[in-house]
C-alpha cells in the first residue's frame, strides 16, 4: 500500500491526494506524529524526508518528498489517465502555473491563516496585511483567469496538472472570503473543479481539519506548535509589512524554519 505522510490542511498535500484520486490510486494518508510541535517524529517520516515537510510519498523502498516531485512520480508510475497535456509549450505553461501558486499564492493564504487561525497580528497589522493580501490575490487571480481562457480547464481541454495545482490554493483563498469574481470565468472553473469527487473529498478533508481549529492560537502561543516559515512565506510576510509578526516570533520560539534531519532524532 502506497502511504501519504500528509496534512488535510497543506495545499501542497492536497494537490497530490487530488493526482492520485484522479487515477485511481489507493493510498493510506498519515498525519506525521508530533509534526510542528517539536517532538521527535517516527522514523519511516524522518528516513521518508530529512525535511520533515508534508507531503512525503512512500511505496515499498521508495521515498519521495515535495509535491511537484511527488506528482511527476504519480504521472510516470500511473500514466494513465493523463494529467499533462501532450505540447512541449502547453506542458511548460502547466508547470508555470504550478510554480506560481506554489511560491507566490500559497504564501498568501498560508499569511492570511497567521492572522485568523494563529492569531499573529491584531489591529492595524492584522488590517494592512489582510488588504495587502487581498490586492495579491486580485491580481493572481486575474492571471489566473488569463491562463484559462476560453478553455474549460487551466490545463486545456481536460482536468489535469495545472487545475490540481490551483484549485486547493484558490478554494483557500475563498475560505477567507477572497473567492474570484462572481460569475467570472474563474469562479466557473472553480465551481467545475469542486464538482469532481477527487477536488470534492479532498476539500471536504480539509473543511474538517479547519472545524478542529479553535484554541489552536493558544497552542501556538504556547510554543507547543511552532509555524513553518518557508522562504517564500517568510518573504511575503516581510515584504508585506509583517516584520513585527516575526520578531515576535523568533522571540517566542514558536515559529520554525526548514530543518534536515540526519535521522538521529527520530522515534522507533
Amino acid at each position: 500500500m502506497l502511504v501519504l505522510y500528509e496534512h488535510p490542511l497543506s495545499p501542497y498535500a492536497q494537490k497530490v491526494k487530488i493526482a492520485l484520486r484522479e487515477k485511481g490510486v489507493d493510498f493510506d494518508p498519515r498525519l506525521p506524529a508530533g509534526i510542528g510541535s517539536g517532538v521527535d517524529p517516527d522514523k519511516e517520516f524522518s528516513l521518508g524526508n530529512p525535511r520533515l515537510e508534508v507531503p512525503t510519498l512512500i511505496e515499498g523502498e521508495v521515498r519521495l518528498f515535495d509535491s511537484t516531485i511527488l506528482l511527476e512520480y504519480i504521472e510516470d508510475r500511473w500514466p494513465e489517465p493523463a494529467l499533462l497535456p501532450t505540447d512541449p509549450v502547453a506542458r511548460a505553461r502547466v508547470r508555470t502555473i504550478e510554480e506560481v501558486m506554489d511560491t507566490h499564492y500559497e504564501a498568501i493564504t498560508w499569511g492570511l491563516a497567521e492572522i485568523r487561525y494563529f492569531g499573529r497580528a491584531t489591529g492595524e497589522l492584522a488590517e494592512g496585511l489582510t488588504s495587502a493580501a487581498a490586492r495579491q490575490i486580485e491580481r493572481l487571480n486575474e492571471w489566473l483567469e488569463g491562463q484559462l481562457g476560453s478553455a474549460a480547464w487551466l490545463n486545456g481541454d481536460n482536468f489535469g496538472w495545472a487545475d490540481l495545482s490551483a484549485v486547493p490554493f484558490v478554494n483557500g483563498a475563498a475560505g477567507f472570503d477572497l473567492a474570484p469574481q462572481e460569475d467570472s470565468p474563474l469562479s466557473d472553473w472553480l465551481a467545475r473543479a469542486n464538482n469532481r469527487e477527487s477536488v470534492a473529498k479532498t476539500a471536504s478533508e480539509a473543511a474538517a481539519a479547519i472545524a478542529a481549529m479553535a484554541g489552536v492560537a493558544d497552542v501556538v502561543e504556547q510554543g507547543l506548535f511552532k509555524r513553518h516559515y518557508r522562504d517564500h512565506r517568510l518573504e511575503w510576510m516581510i515584504r508585506s509589512g509583517g516584520i513585527e509578526v516575526v520578531r515576535q516570533g523568533l522571540e517566542k520560539g514558536n515559529i520554525r524554519f526548514t530543518e534536515f534531519s540526519d535521522g538521529s532524532r527520530v522515534r522507533e
